[in-house]
This record gives C-alpha cells, sequence and structure tokens, in this order.
C-alpha cells in the first residue's frame, strides 16, 4: 500500500486585516513602479513641451523663412507640415526679379506632387508644367510682389522643393510632413 503523502493547510505569510483580507506589499516592486512612472510623466511633458513649441508642426519651431543672397527672391513657410492640414507658403519677389513688367517664377514638381498645393494668390498670367517643375508668369504691377501657395500635403516624409526666378538663384527647400 502507497504512503499518504502528508498535506499542509495553506498558511497565508501575509498579514490579514480585520481577519478578513490579506493586504500584502511588495516595497521593492513600489519603488519600481514609481520610478517607471516619474519617467512616463518625464517623456509626455517632453513631447508637450515639444509640441508647444511647434516641433511636430504649427508653431514656432515649425516656422522658416528663406532668401536669395541676390535678394531676388523671399520665401516664408513651414518646414514641418501636417498631413492633409491647409498651410501657406509665402513667396516675395524683389525688383531684381522683374523684367519687361512680368516676373516668372519656377518651382519644382513637389510642390503639386508632394506638398499638395491647392491655389496659387494671385491668380498666374500663365502656367507652364515642364522640366520638373512649374513655372508661372505673374503681372508685376508693384514691388515687392507676394504670391502665396495654398498647401495640403497628401502625404508623410521628408520633401526636397526647389525654386525660383528663372534665370536666377534658386532656393532649394526642405520640408518634413508628419502625421
Amino acid at each position: 500500500m502507497a504512503a499518504k503523502p502528508e498535506t499542509k493547510p495553506v498558511e497565508d505569510t501575509v498579514a490579514r486585516v480585520n481577519n478578513e483580507v490579506a493586504v500584502g506589499e511588495d516595497l521593492e516592486f513600489q519603488r519600481k513602479w514609481w520610478r517607471f512612472e516619474n519617467a512616463v510623466w518625464v517623456v509626455l511633458t517632453i513631447v508637450l513641451i515639444l509640441d508647444l513649441l511647434g516641433a511636430f508642426g504649427r508653431g514656432y519651431l515649425a516656422k522658416a523663412e528663406a532668401h536669395a543672397t541676390d535678394g531676388s527672391i523671399r520665401v516664408k513657410y513651414e518646414k514641418i507640415e501636417r498631413f492633409k492640414t491647409p498651410s501657406i507658403m509665402t513667396v516675395e519677389l524683389g525688383p531684381g526679379a522683374v523684367h519687361d513688367g512680368k516676373v516668372n517664377l519656377w518651382t519644382s514638381e513637389n510642390l503639386v506632387t508632394k506638398l499638395g498645393s491647392q491655389r496659387v494668390i494671385p491668380e498666374p498670367l500663365v502656367s507652364v508644367v515642364g522640366n520638373g517643375g512649374t513655372l508661372y508668369t505673374f503681372q508685376a504691377a508693384r514691388n515687392p510682389i507676394s504670391v502665396e501657395f495654398a498647401l495640403e500635403p497628401g502625404g508623410i516624409g521628408l520633401y526636397d522643393l526647389s525654386l525660383g526666378v528663372q534665370g536666377l538663384e534658386r532656393l532649394k527647400l526642405k520640408i518634413y510632413v508628419v502625421p
């Protein structure tokens, strides 16, 4: 006959409160949890501050300005854009850009294909697509001439954009589109 295994009742090593519920604490685990919580709060605070400053678009860090050394063109734009969010890129053309009362502004194809140019204000006299971009011809009735491009990026990523007055220095911009 096989020997019966010896059984013992399960003893609770954790003190009971009011002789009902066992309440235990693992102080080492609790300290680790507090450190984790503090780290999460620090990370969330940093993300919030970066967001308020515009690191994810629409703020101080997102705004940029570029200009040609010859003074023919100056561009105000957002170097950090948001996906499917409208924005305005302003191009100011100086007196050196005007020839025969007109200005020829060339932009690379990424302005339309990647950054989603919706409209141009004022409307150009002529728009010619080709040579890897679009050539816009504007009437130069006043100085300086200001042109606005309404953008709405349709894709996420880093895009190169070139623009300039025909025959003069071209600007090369990098625009990062975030979700």
